[in-house]
């Protein structure tokens, strides 16, 4: 899978059923995305399993995620 392919399937799997989230989910692949390594972006695809009120908690600080790799992760995005 080509690199705008891989994009566009995050794209899609970004649309949640929260408006916030989706917006934040959003922002994140636009201004950050490019700048993350592979492993980030692996990181990043385990995030989107995480539901929705838990993974917007993760983005707001109102929570931690379990997880070392993607509590960096989560912090970098922030």
């Amino acid at each position: 899978m080509s690199g705008d392919e891989r994009l566009a399937r995050l794209r899609w799997r970004c649309r949640r059923g929260m408006l916030e989230l989706d917006l934040a989910l959003q922002q994140i692949l636009d201004r950050r995305y490019a700048r993350l390594s592979e492993a980030e972006r692996e990181l990043l695809e385990q995030l989107l399993t995480v539901p929705d009120w838990e993974l917007l908690g993760y983005l707001h600080g109102d929570s931690e995620p379990r997880d070392e790799e993607v509590r960096r992760l989560v912090r970098k995005i922030r």
